[in-house]
């Protein structure tokens, strides 16, 4: 009677696990007849039942019967570790004869490259690179440059506020302010950023671009100290041929100011379509610190003189690559970037 039971719970099982399709349903089936509440185990439970001069024969039974059975689920899980892993080769097959991924290199913007090259040129003559807020209180984007409320320079730049005091800056002036008033004298720094104006969107135009600001204050400073570094700094940009021409102009800030140009570099003076026949380009604005700036930062404009200059850094860039459209710097074109 056991023995028959015995040959059907191993019969049964072998035929289950034959018919299995997966590892987790061949683990069902070792649960099933091997595990705790087992039919084998079952059968070994009820022992008690069995004459005990027949416990001996049936324990062997029951020890043949588990034996064939792990035998057999131990051969069915090699068949499906082995199906698993040729599936698993399968799948991680690499095709040599197919091209390799290309990994994408970032390449820097074209202002990011000149601007390293006008910071190389500066820092080179001895200036410190200092920056500041974008979003700047009024005093120190106008009042604190000589430019009072009512003053036209004011509806020029018609910048972007936030309430009646805090604004958009216009100009990286600001950072020089912030720079005198700390009082640490002599100074020489170069402020380069990101400002903000009323522009409408065009060829040479934007609502925001970025300038590259000079400051340099200190004894016994003169207009031919701005001249020296100016026309130092536009051949070491544009080439050791380069000459620089000052006209005179008008900024609230400084006094005398000036406009600079530089020789055209395509044509070397000559006139070509480039400069619109004239030989020359203007680059940059400049003069000397006016009086009254010095004093609301807190130095004495009879001891200590000084000078200013401001380039925008996309008419650089714009003159040093030959770009006629400032609107491709700011297109995120790849095939542009990658240009420079």
């Amino acid at each position: 009677m056991m023995k028959e039971k015995l040959q059907a719970i191993k019969d049964n099982a072998m035929k289950k696990m034959e018919e299995c399709l997966n590892p987790e349903a061949l683990n069902e089936i070792r649960v099933a007849v091997l595990g705790k509440k087992g039919e084998l185990t079952e059968v070994l439970k009820s022992m008690k039942d069995v004459a005990p001069e027949d416990r001996p024969k049936v324990g062997a039974m029951v020890n043949e019967a588990r034996a064939a059975i792990e035998a057999f689920l131990e051969e069915k899980q090699e068949q499906f570790r082995k199906r698993l892993r040729e599936e698993k080769m399968k799948a991680e097959t690499i095709d040599v004869t197919l091209p390799a991924k290309r990994q994408t290199t970032g390449h820097r913007h074209p202002n990011t490259v000149a601007l390293e090259e006008v910071e190389r040129i500066f820092v080179g003559m001895g200036y410190e690179v200092v920056e500041g807020p974008e979003v700047e209180k009024d005093y120190y984007n106008f009042e604190a440059l000589n430019i009072p409320a009512n003053h036209p320079a004011k509806d020029e730049q018609d910048t972007f506020y936030i309430n009646g005091d805090i604004l958009l800056r216009t100009q990286t002036s600001p950072v020089q302010v912030r720079v005198m008033e700390k009082g640490k004298l002599p100074i020489r720094v170069l402020a380069p950023g990101r400002v903000y104006r009323s522009d409408e969107v065009d060829a040479t135009h934007s609502p925001n671009f970025h300038q590259v600001e000079g400051l340099v204050i200190d004894k016994n400073i003169t207009f031919a100290d701005l001249k020296g570094t100016l026309a130092e700094f536009a051949k070491e940009l544009f080439g050791e041929e380069t000459k620089v021409k000052f006209r005179p102009h008008h900024f609230p800030f400084t006094e005398p100011s000036a406009e600079m140009d530089v020789t055209c570099f395509k044509c070397k003076g000559k006139g070509c379509r480039f400069c619109k026949g004239s030989g020359w380009i203007e680059i940059l604005g400049c003069g000397m610190v006016h009086p009254r700036v010095l004093k609301m930062s807190g130095i004495d404009p009879e001891e200590y003189s000084g000078f200013a200059f401001g380039v925008g850094l996309e008419r650089i860039t714009l003159l040093k690559y030959e770009i006629d459209d400032m609107r491709l710097l700011y297109e995120n074109d790849v095939r542009f970037i990658k240009q420079f």
